[in-house]
């Protein structure tokens, strides 16, 4: 599979951008709630600004971990350097979780000694314009993160989301205080965000897990069968032992073709090409195809020592 020098000098341009636009926003982000929680005094504020503390710590590693993902295979990294790429999500997680404790600590510090909130008006002007910007900034680089099919930019798009949920929740708990003067509404909302960005933080831990233990993705599997199937249909071969994995760029993808007797070895490797090409074409974001190629009428006493064959498949 090969790629235009200059399309992937692009490609890590933009997500370079998106990435340094994250972490400069996500300062700003921390500098204005900070404000507003001095301002205030308000738990739900200083969640917020918590969470943009762990914002930016999260962004500085996804900036290095996004680097480091781009370095070319090497002799210690023969698959390249993509499997960073879930370690940064399954980080970024481990720190939003990390928020949301501290968070709930200070939201039940204030439920119990009592709330006291001042200066609504401008604890509302600023949490709302980082909710503004935050909201803008999530969905351009969620969006980016998935049509360049980049796992670390989409996990920094989600929690830039995360912060905009947060920030709207601490608004409408500011505004519910105004209408109703009941200052409880502050340590509540501040509550119910940590739990929610606690879900949010054990999601973004759980797929990096499934990524670094290299759990299968039903979709491409099916995507491979049905690719599998009508190759070996079309060309009178069968397969077996098909495997594949996520490294955070591409799949790669093994298996075994089983050829009928008198192919020419020449004639299989043009056929077995045939189905590698196929699939490196359909499979998104990209493959890597290795085929091992077997004689049918030797196959059965080359492996009767080995493992037992699985998943084979008959045209």
């Amino acid at each position: 599979m090969t790629q235009n020098t200059g399309s992937i000098s692009t490609h890590s341009a933009e997500l370079r951008f998106a990435m340094n636009l994250s972490f400069g926003f996500g300062v700003l982000m921390f500098i204005g709630k900070s404000a507003a929680w001095w301002l205030t005094g308000s738990a739900a504020i200083l969640s917020d600004a918590a969470e943009s503390v762990v914002h930016v710590v999260a962004v500085a590693f996804a900036a290095f971990s996004l680097r480091l993902s781009e370095q070319p295979a090497d002799e210690n990294h023969h698959y390249g350097h993509g499997k960073i790429a879930f370690f940064s999500a399954g980080f970024e997680g481990a720190m939003i979780v990390i928020a949301a404790l501290f968070i709930l600590y200070a939201a039940i510090e204030k439920l119990i000694f009592g709330p006291v909130i001042e200066q609504l008006g401008w604890g509302v002007l600023l949490t709302s314009a980082a909710a503004l910007i935050n909201g803008a900034l999530g969905a351009y680089l969620l969006n980016l993160g998935r049509r360049r099919h980049s796992l670390i930019l989409e996990a920094n798009g989600k929690h830039v989301l995360t912060d905009f949920w947060t920030s709207a929740g601490v608004v409408l708990a500011l505004a519910l205080i105004w209408l109703t003067g009941w200052a409880y509404w502050d340590p509540i909302f501040a509550i119910a965000l940590a739990l929610n960005i606690l879900y949010s933080g054990f999601n973004l831990m759980r797929n990096s897990l499934s990524g670094l233990m290299d759990v299968a993705d039903a979709g491409v599997h099916q995507v491979l069968e049905t690719i599998l199937a009508e190759e070996t249909t079309r060309q009178g071969l069968t397969y077996h032992d098909l495997r594949h994995r996520f490294t955070g760029e591409i799949h790669e993808v093994e298996l075994h073709l089983v050829f009928p007797e008198l192919v020419s070895l020449r004639e299989a490797h043009r056929m077995a090409t045939v189905v590698e090409k196929r699939i490196e074409q359909s499979v998104e974001p990209g493959a890597s195809v290795t085929t091992h190629l077997e004689p049918a009428e030797s196959h059965d006493r080359d492996h009767e020592e080995g493992t037992p064959d699985k998943g084979s498949r008959s045209p």
